[in-house]
């Protein structure tokens, strides 16, 4: 999957915020537009960043469904 897809996709559910700290090191900051948790996630690589971030929102959407009742 593109960068730009996974971007889009962790969009739909989270705010974000990306920034870069003098050493290059990448910040990823997630939060949560319904109940305002947060993630972070480091990394040098802008791919490895967003693999984590998706990975975080597939890992959070699983959960959400495991939770709810079953009709």
């Amino acid at each position: 999957m593109r960068n730009t897809t996974k971007l889009k996709q962790i969009l739909l559910k989270y705010d974000v915020d990306i920034s870069m700290d003098e050493e290059n090191l990448m910040k990823l900051t997630l939060v949560d537009k319904s109940s305002g948790s947060l993630a972070f996630f480091e990394n040098s690589s802008y791919s490895q960043l967003l693999n984590k971030g998706y990975s975080h929102f597939v890992k959070e959407l699983k959960k959400a469904e495991g939770s709810r009742p079953k009709a």
